[in-house]
Order: C-alpha cells, then structure tokens, then sequence
C-alpha cells in the first residue's frame, strides 16, 4: 500500500519545527463527499434535533431512542466503522466534520458521541474478531445503543482506582462482576456497555456487557444543570455473570483501551463544541442585529461589536486547530497501514502519537465554547437568562464540557507530562532547541531590516512565542526535575502558553494558506481575525510566562528570564478595535456566523 504522508510532523514537534501552510488541511479543502455527509449530518439536527429541544430535554419517553434510529437509518452512526461490519468505514477528517455539526444538537449530540465514540471505539479497536462480529453491526445501524461504564464514586480523573472487581467463577465460564459506577450517558437505555473492573482486584480489564445479563440494575436518571436530555444513571453490577468470552482486550490491560479512547474522544469534544460555537454565533449575530436600544440596533454599539467578533474569531481559530490535527491523525493512520499494521493500530497509534495536540484541543475547544455561550447570553441581556431564550440551554450544556474527557486541569498537565516523556525517549527533540533558546537569552538581539514578506510579523511572533515556552519549559524541567509533577501550578502556566501557541500558529498557517488560494480577492477579513487573535494571544502567553517565572526564579535568573520573555513576546503595534469592528460588520451583513 503506498501512503500520501508528506512532510509528517511527529507529535508534539510544532513547538521546535515549522510546517508549511500547503502542508496544512484546513476547512476549505473539504472534498464534495465530506461537504456532503457534513450536510446531511446539519440538516438532520435542524429539521429533526433542534425543534424538539425542550422535548428532548424533558426526557420525553422514547424520543433520543427514535432519533438515534433515525440518524442511524440515514448512516451517521456508522461512519467510523469498517463496511465490513455494516459501517461507511470514512476517514478521520470526515468522521471530525461530522462529529462538528452533529454538536449543535445539545443533549442529542451527547448521546450520539457516547455511542459512536467511547461506546463503540472500545469494541471497534480492541474488540476479538468474534466480539466485532457480533456487536458492530448493531451498534454501526443503531440497533443496539452503546454505552461507556468508566467513573465510580471514588475514582473520576484517577481511574485506575476503580474498585469494582470481577472474579472468574469455577467453571471458568463467566467473570462475576460487583461494583458501581456513576455518571453513565446513555445508561438509560443502551444495549452494550464497555466496562472496566478489576480482575482479583488488581488487574485493570475491560468487558463488554449486555443489558439484560443477570445482576446488571441501573439507578434513576441524574438530575443535571445542563445536558438534561442525555440519559444519566448509575449502574450497578450485583454478582453480575459476564462470559469470559467478553473479556475487551487482554486482562490487565484496561488501561490502554481508557486512556487510548480518551486521546480521540478529546479531539471529537473540540469538533462538537466547535459545532455549538457556531451555532451560537449565529444566534447572537441574528439578535444583536434585530433587538433595538437608543433607536439603533444593539449590533451597532462597540461594545457588542467586540463580542460579536471576538466570538467568532475563536472559532475561526479553534476549527482551525482541529482540522489541523484531525489531518495528522488521519494521515499518521495512513503511514501505519502502509507499515502493515491493522485497522485498529493504525488509528490508534496515530491518537497517541499526537495525543499532546488532542489535550490541547479539548482545553482550548471547551473554554472557546464557553466563552461563546457567556458571551451569547450577556448579548441577549436579560433575554438571555429566561429559558424561553435559545442561549440559555447551550450556556447551561457547555459546563460539562470542562470535566468531559478528563478535567481541563488534568489535560493541561498530561500536554507537559506526553510531551516531556517523548524527549525522554527520543520521539522529539526539545533539549536542542531549548539549549538554542538559552544561548539566544545570552546574545545581542538582531536588530537586522525588516521582514517585509506576506504574515512576516505574525509569523516572527508565532516563533518568539515558541521559544519563550521552550526558554520557560526548559528551566522548570531543569530545576525541578522529577519533582516538576507536584508544581501544577507552573505546569499549568506552561500548558496555557503551549495552547496559546498552537492556536495561534494553526490560525496563521490557515490564513497563509487562503491567501495562496484566494489572493487579493480573499480581502482583509481573514487576516484581521488572525491577527487579532494572535495579538491578544501573545499577551496571554506573556501573563503565563511572567507567572511562571516569578513563581520559580529569583535575583539574576529572574531578570534574565524575564527579559528573555520580554524579548520573544514583544508585539509591534496592530489596532484591534477596527480590526474587530470590521469583523463584526462582516457577520451582521451576512446575518450568521460566516467564516
């Protein structure tokens, strides 16, 4: 099999390599196929998910089940899956589209990413050849409904603690389970659950479980603030006999079936979150330009216009960042089959290799959905708070999406902690670099002529912003050593800069890219957005670093970090305000979110 890979940066190298903007997949590259099946998935959330909202919401008996089998009948529940086993077997990009405009559907696009994602990815990539014979035609149609049984009461972001426990009984027959779990979407009404138990109570194991086996007993819907339409229980497991042919994967391998699942469900959170943003945008453009105050529309006051457009310029970034790694996943997964390696390991081993950029994706999706909603409801002023209101319900659902996937915090520190453990073991090299940044502190800046080429500035700040997370990461790494773990607050620091500069890079590569594609005729716009963001972006990155360096150094080193810092954020003037003025006139022309 030969494989398209080119130029395939490895995971975690975009902080001490460039990439080329051609080299970069970006949202106007969608083939007519994926625009398709995107719209289709668009379509089916407006005609069919967004008019029964309240319905859905209120958990109306049957209602998620019939649409479930509704979106099933059209196919999308089964685009990950191989068309060997009843699925359209499509690509990683495409599978990313969809799960983006399926996340406008509120409640409904959680219980359709329960079950496509963590319910069906376990068996689907783990699974015997008996196991994914007899579930994944089911679950790729929906006829069965799948479910993920992980969280227990003393055991959330450690998962490992679990302690329900599964013995294997005399006959050597069944696995019997006991225990509880806690949190379980679609629990309600799922007919398989993925569930992980400790084997003799050591052995981390998973198990597929079906719904009418004996001892297997749910408890009542969770009341929640938001996503009140997904199917929320417990689940408990009373002496419940499991077939030993049910065993997911190997015994005591439970984790790599959790954690390798988790690096893809955090990337497809990012699409679905950025599916809402959108959504949302519209809604507070649609507002802004027909609520009147002052005998003028609301949407011609500055201090809407900055809302407006700051909204829609994270979002820009934000689907910029994710089709960016949803191309590396998919094109990793490419050069894997090409090295022999089966369905399953390709994409696997392509999650994990950019494991790094989905925690990244997954903080930087959620917070820019939750700003989007914030601001959308303060848009809406007092409208805003009513539930009559169509802001109200996504403000209230996107909390969740800050504890989905692994808390924020803890993807923040797994972003350093992967990125440190692949130099460590040679994957990536961040020790030259971060040795060049610090032979940089101790030289004479260049104050050579001015790059007067296309995104020179932009792209001289994306570098500086590079070299002051290397320049800081390095020093931690260095002065803590194995110790850098308990000092979560300058790791988060670090986290925040690293973030800062993968957005803002994966903005300015999609922008290059346009301009090559569009030339003058592209207008100023896009580069307004970009420039923008990584304005305000730099100075975020800065704050991090000016806290980081003050909580570790002091005397000498601090003035050298600090002045190293200064150095590589300093910004050349750019105004904001037009910038933004402009943008928000671009959205309240067209009447929606239209970038």
């Amino acid at each position: 099999m030969e494989t398209t890979v080119k130029n395939l940066v490895k995971g975690g190298e975009f902080l001490v390599k460039e990439t080329a903007a051609q080299d970069v997949f970006i949202p106007e590259d969608f083939n007519e196929e994926q625009k398709m099946i995107g719209d289709t998935a668009r379509d089916f959330i407006a005609s069919e998910v967004i008019p029964v909202m309240d319905r859905i919401d209120a958990q109306e008996a049957g209602l998620t089940v019939s649409l479930l089998n509704k979106i099933g009948e059209l196919g999308l529940l089964g685009t990950s899956v191989p068309e060997e086993y009843g699925g359209f077997g499509k690509d990683f990009i495409t599978n990313m589209l969809l799960t983006e405009n399926i996340g406008a559907g509120a409640s409904f696009a959680v219980s359709v990413a329960a079950h496509t994602g963590i319910g069906t990815l376990p068996v689907l990539y783990f699974g015997s050849k008996e196991q994914k014979a007899k579930y994944l035609p089911k679950l790729a149609t929906g006829e069965w409904k799948a479910s993920y049984c992980l969280t227990e009461p003393g055991s959330g972001s450690d998962a490992l603690a679990a302690k329900t426990k599964a013995i294997l009984s005399a006959d050597k027959k069944h696995y019997i389970l006991n225990g509880q779990k806690m949190w379980i979407t679609n629990a309600g009404f799922a007919d398989l659950f993925v569930v992980f138990a400790q084997v003799d109570g050591d052995k981390f194991t998973g198990f597929i479980l079906e719904r009418n086996y004996p001892g297997l007993t749910f408890g009542e819907e969770e009341h929640k603030m938001g996503i009140k339409g997904s199917s929320t229980r417990q689940v408990f497991f009373t002496d419940c006999k499991v077939p030993a042919e049910n065993v997911l994967g190997e015994i005591g391998k439970g984790h790599l079936i959790a954690f390798n699942i988790l690096n893809i469900g955090r990337a497809k959170l990012a699409a679905a979150a950025l599916g809402s943003s959108k959504r949302v945008s519209t809604l507070s453009v649609k507002y802004a330009c027909e609520r009147e105050q002052f005998k003028m529309p609301i949407a011609k006051f500055g201090a809407i216009r900055h809302k407006l457009a700051e909204q829609a310029i994270r979002i820009f970034v934000l689907e910029s960042a994710i089709y960016r790694v949803s191309q590396v996943i998919d094109e990793k997964e490419k050069q894997l089959l090409a090295e022999g390696k089966d369905f399953a390991q390709a994409l696997l081993g392509a999650a994990e290799e950019y494991a790094a950029e989905c925690a990244i994706l997954k903080v930087f999706g959620s917070e820019v959905l939750d700003y989007v909603v914030d601001e959308g409801v303060q848009i809406y002023g007092g409208m805003g708070y009513s539930s009559e209101a169509p802001v109200e319900r996504p403000y209230r659902d996107s909390r969740i999406n800050r504890i989905f996937e692994g808390t924020n915090e803890i993807n923040r520190m797994l972003t350093i902690d992967m990125l440190l453990k692949r130099a460590m073991k040679g994957k990536i090299d961040l020790m030259g670099p971060a040795q060049a940044v610090q032979a940089e502190l101790m030289s004479i800046p260049d104050f050579g002529s001015e790059d007067t080429a296309a995104f020179a500035a932009e792209k001289k700040i994306v570098a500086g912003m590079k070299k002051a997370s290397l320049m800081i990461a390095g020093f931690a790494a260095q002065k803590y050593m194995m110790g850098l773990a308990k000092e979560q607050e300058i790791i988060m620091n670090i986290a925040d800069m690293l973030i800062e500069t993968y957005a803002s890079e994966s903005a300015l590569l999609r922008t290059e890219k346009l301009s090559s594609m569009q030339g003058e005729a592209g207008g100023t716009i896009i580069p307004d957005i970009m420039r923008t963001f990584i304005n305000d972006s730099a100075e975020r990155a800065a704050l991090a670093g000016r806290q980081a360096i003050a909580a570790m150094t002091e005397g000498d080193e601090y003035r050298l970090l600090s002045m190293g810092l200064k150095r590589f954020t300093k910004l050349p003037p750019f105004n904001t305000k037009e910038a933004r003025r402009r943008i928000a006139a671009k959205l309240t022309e067209a009447g929606k979110y239209c970038f």
